[in-house]
């Protein structure tokens, strides 16, 4: 045998010590079993327990069938949505309104400031009637119910209590949906999937009620509806709005849709022999003929489809390709190994806000608080709550997601611009509720609000902390951050008595529980603010540039924080903050001095502790909305308090409620919530990341929560 040379003998020793460190090296987690352990099983017909498939720009939210069969029942819990991030409309402008209908100016002791007010019940006829007008349009509009209508053998249409035998299930993994029941002893299977690059919704119906003639496909197409809270549509205006057939061929159509300022389209393709028949407007029905099984497939588009019209199959494969790779990517948290018997319900909700996230808030622009699913706020977003939507997006590696959400800040720049200078400000004041136009809603809370403000500058501030892609974060968000903070500055109010900058009034916090002609120095904006422009200074460091000195002046000179009895005041003048109840309610903000934002000496930690300690006891908590419970336990992981923060988190209230879709449940009005399935995400991130002066992250240290995590980012730090 031929000798081993020291060389070959080296090669081989190194060889074997790289195979001994692989398999030496802890496994990453088994993301598909993590997925699959929360797989969504159920037999419910109860109205909160709809489930839905989407895309991130699009969504439908099918009923126990798997379609939308029975939309009266869901009214009265969570409604079966056919909404898009491109479906809005407007009622006609008949008044001509204008914002200058709604403007009152306001006292900002040293000038006065116009503001877009909500008459409601106040004012003349005209201002009521243009701030009806104005915050209602444009709405987000429901595409289309589709569903099934099946008889009955007397020939009566089944209703919903009739279904026997119901069983649903959502693969995470996939996006796939599998529905069955029965009729009359005889079973009914319905899969549900949607396109993953398309707005498109299929499905596969299996039956022997098809070959008897008893089961067919309905589409209805709603007209707007305006209120506040709602599904979205309205099948009661049929004279509003017209819808046009197409035949294409002899297995699909298109339907074109005319509302009072936009057209779209609604394809049809489906398998087999099949035809549409009508029997009122915009009420549609697909009937097939002689087979046991059909597929289906619905396109919703702004345009004119010219290619190809998916079928089931392409529909399918779109889903099954691009749902794991989503699941695969970014970071990823396992409970799997935690002994105590809560673990396994936090992992639930983190999973399943996971899926409800990516298919209701990844698109063009930042979500409404109910997604795609139902309209809230008459269907507009919130840029306030845009950190809650979308901050985890980035902590979890997923920043690709929302990119194209950022750049919606580019968007509306110059709307945003003129508010600004309207107001007599500098730089770009960032609206609280809004439509794709970016036109802020008349409000008496709303336009008060000034947290909005920073939030860019925390998303850029986290990218480049966690080096995605430095080399174009200059390129596309310093102009942001730096109009930004000109706007911050520029708001910031010189106190001649006291030589110091301070905020307000008018200002509403976010804890929306004070008067906006009085309020001053809130303290959770206070804290934002400093944050905020100490940020922008560090952006213009990295770009060689001078501190500005207008913003180092107001740093300089910011007003401290607010505090009484070594507890920190929710505003400068709510003197009385811990004894008055009408003050201990709502969202306990000044935690988020830290927690939501990072640990400063801007902020004394034992006056935070101390004040935690206080509103822990004395809260309402019955009163919270569902962010507030991760805003506590991100506090009280910066406390280093492990134990409170889990405990919080599955707290027991009733806005803390995770339904078995994984909704945030609210009320009735609100029962669904995004903001508190995106916190508990940042939440969770927090804990698995920080790291405290032993070394140990934000879960208890008792033995019981050995929780594995991977591919997280790291929290945003000064």
């Amino acid at each position: 045998m031929r000798q081993l040379t020291l060389p070959l003998m080296i090669a081989l020793v190194l060889c074997l010590s790289v195979l001994t460190n692989c398999s030496n090296k802890p496994p990453g987690i088994d993301r598909k079993a993590l997925v699959a352990r929360h797989t969504i099983i159920h037999q419910s017909k109860d109205a909160l327990s709809p489930l839905t498939v989407g895309n991130g720009t699009f969504a439908f939210t099918a009923d126990i069938t798997g379609m939308q069969s029975f939309p009266d029942h869901y009214e009265q819990g969570i409604p079966l949505g056919t909404l898009s991030d491109w479906g809005w409309n407007s009622f006609p402008n008949q008044g001509d309104y204008t914002f200058d209908d709604v403007t009152r100016r306001y006292w900002t002791g040293q000038d006065s400031v116009p503001y877009l007010y909500q008459y409601e019940g106040e004012g003349s006829q005209r201002q009521q009637s243009a701030t009806k007008w104005l915050r209602e349009n444009p709405h987000r509009l429901h595409l289309g119910l589709v569903g099934l209508e099946i008889q009955l053998l007397d020939g009566n249409v089944v209703a919903l209590d009739a279904l026997e035998d119901v069983h649903q299930e959502l693969d995470l993994w996939t996006g796939e949906m599998k529905s069955s029941f029965s009729v009359e002893g005889v079973p009914v299977e319905v899969t549900t999937v949607a396109h993953q690059e398309k707005d498109a919704v299929a499905f596969r119906i299996a039956s022997s009620l098809l070959e008897e003639g008893r089961l067919r496909m309905r589409l209805r197409f709603p007209y707007g509806h305006p209120d506040k809270f709602s599904s979205g549509y309205d099948l009661g205006q049929p004279d509003r709005h017209s819808t046009t057939l197409i035949p294409l061929d002899a297995q699909s159509c298109r339907f074109q849709r005319a509302l009072d300022d936009i057209t779209y389209y609604t394809s049809l393709q489906w398998s087999g022999t099949a035809s549409i028949e009508t029997s009122a407007l915009h009420d549609y029905y697909l009937v097939p003929t002689g087979e046991d099984e059909i597929e289906l497939a619905v396109l919703f588009s702004q345009a004119e489809a010219d290619d190809l019209l998916p079928d089931f199959s392409a529909v399918q494969s779109s889903s099954r390709e691009q749902w794991p790779r989503f699941w695969e990517s970014g970071a990823a948290v396992d409970f799997s190994e935690c002994t105590d018997p809560i673990a396994f319900e936090l992992e639930r909700r983190v999973v399943l806000s996971q899926y409800l996230t990516r298919l209701q808030c990844t698109g063009p622009y930042p979500p409404q608080e109910t997604g795609l699913t139902m309209n809230s706020w008459h269907g507009k977003f919130h840029l306030e709550m845009h950190w809650w939507h979308a901050l985890h997006f980035i902590l979890w590696n997923r920043t690709d997601l929302i990119e194209e959400q950022l750049d919606y800040y580019h968007t509306i720049f110059d709307k945003a611009r003129q508010t600004a200078q309207w107001q007599g400000y500098d730089g770009v004041r960032w609206p609280k509720m809004i439509a794709p136009d970016g036109a802020e809603s008349p409000s008496t809370i709303g336009t008060f609000l000034i947290w909005q403000q920073p939030h860019i500058i925390y998303f850029s501030e986290l990218l480049w902390q966690n080096d995605y892609q430095r080399d174009r974060l200059a390129e596309k968000y310093q102009d942001l951050v730096f109009a930004t903070a000109d706007f911050m500055a520029s708001y910031a109010r010189w106190d001649s008595t006291d030589q110091r900058y301070v905020l307000g009034p008018p200002l509403i916090p976010a804890q929306e529980r004070f008067a906006p002609e009085t309020t001053e120095n809130a303290a959770f904006e206070l804290a934002y603010w400093d944050f905020g422009l100490r940020t922008a200074q560090k952006w213009r460091e990295r770009a060689g540039l001078a501190p500005d000195e207008k913003w180092q002046q107001v740093i300089d000179h910011l007003s401290p924080l607010p505090v009484k009895n070594d507890l920190y005041l929710f505003t400068e003048d709510a003197t009385d903050s811990y004894i008055n109840r009408d003050y201990l309610s709502d969202h306990p903000m000044v935690l988020g001095m830290m927690g939501f934002l990072p640990p400063s000496a801007y902020v004394n930690f034992e006056f935070l502790e101390s004040s935690y300690d206080v509103i822990r006891s004395v809260w309402q908590w019955e009163t919270i909305w569902g962010w507030d419970v991760p805003l506590a336990a991100m506090t009280a992981t910066f406390l280093n308090r492990p134990h409170e923060a889990v405990d919080i988190l599955l707290m027991d209230t009733p806005k803390n409620t995770y339904l078995v879709n994984g909704h945030n449940y609210q009320h009735a009005e609100l029962p669904l919530y995004l903001p508190g399935n995106g916190g508990i995400l940042s939440a969770v991130s927090l804990m698995c990341t920080y790291k405290n002066s032993e070394g140990n992250n934000g879960f208890p240290q008792n033995g019981h929560w050995k929780v594995q995590y991977e591919n997280m980012n790291n929290w945003v730090s000064y």
